[in-house]
């Protein structure tokens, strides 16, 4: 019996995410014209008020990083915590650690990290934010992000020197990370990134509500909660509950 409601729940979950999928898509081209900035791959960040307030602090979450990064052979794996990401990462060398993800608080790592969580949730509309780590000759391939209501954001906060060994593609234009500094872009064009250095590559990664024109601001968070309901995001929510516990002190 408890088979059947197994393959029940997938069969419901498979459902779920293939016509929410399909809804997304349709609204792509609705974001796009009622966005309150620019449909192009990466956007200016000083249109982005809070920028300065993060990268003026950059060091401050550097060292809240540094602390855990003594510990990173007991992180995640992207794709331990969201079991999509396979399609793009299957080794180890893709490390995470969250904070928030689809406005759901990691409570503890959070704890761990005062004053990065104070700054982050101190930005309009985040909703996702954990630190990034690419390990050393980590290739991300070439994919896309699940829905254009949400916009991407990076701060670089441990970035090899070599240049151009470590950078991120956004449809056809490049950018390399600095430290100190951010990229935003919309994740809904093809991106990659690769880190082909011996160094370790580390930021902030964040997901914020995308700007829109009234009412249709309200659509987009609906939907955005919505996914936030979805098996796909509850499924992670409760992958990343279970790491966050093994990370507490033995």
């Amino acid at each position: 019996m408890s088979s059947f409601y197994s393959q029940l729940q997938a069969k419901h979950k498979q459902l779920v995410l293939t016509y929410g999928e399909v809804l997304v898509r349709q609204l792509e081209d609705q974001i796009a014209r009622k966005s309150l900035v620019p449909n192009r791959p990466f956007l200016d960040t000083d249109q982005f008020a809070w920028v300065q307030l993060l990268e003026a602090n950059w060091l401050t979450i550097r060292q809240e990083l540094d602390v855990v990064l003594q510990q990173i052979d007991r992180l995640p794996n992207f794709q331990e915590i969201s079991t999509d990401q396979t399609s793009i990462t299957q080794d180890d060398r893709w490390k995470t650690y969250f904070l928030y993800a689809y406005g759901y608080k990691a409570e503890k790592n959070c704890n761990r990290c005062p004053n990065t969580t104070r700054l982050i949730e101190q930005i309009p509309g985040m909703k996702t934010a954990f630190f990034s780590i690419l390990l050393p000759h980590k290739q991300i391939p070439e994919h896309r992000g699940p829905y254009k209501g949400l916009l991407r954001y990076h701060l670089a906060l441990k970035v090899p020197p070599v240049d151009r060994g470590c950078g991120i593609q956004v449809g056809q234009e490049t950018r390399y990370w600095q430290e100190g500094k951010s990229l935003i872009f919309d994740d809904t064009f093809p991106h990659k990134a690769w880190n082909n250095t011996n160094d370790l590559r580390v930021i902030l990664f964040l997901d914020f509500v995308r700007p829109m024109q009234f009412p249709f601001s309200l659509l987009n968070r609906g939907m955005i909660q919505l996914i936030a309901w979805s098996p796909y995001v509850q499924s992670g929510k409760a992958n990343f509950l279970a790491w966050e516990r093994r990370l507490e002190p033995k």
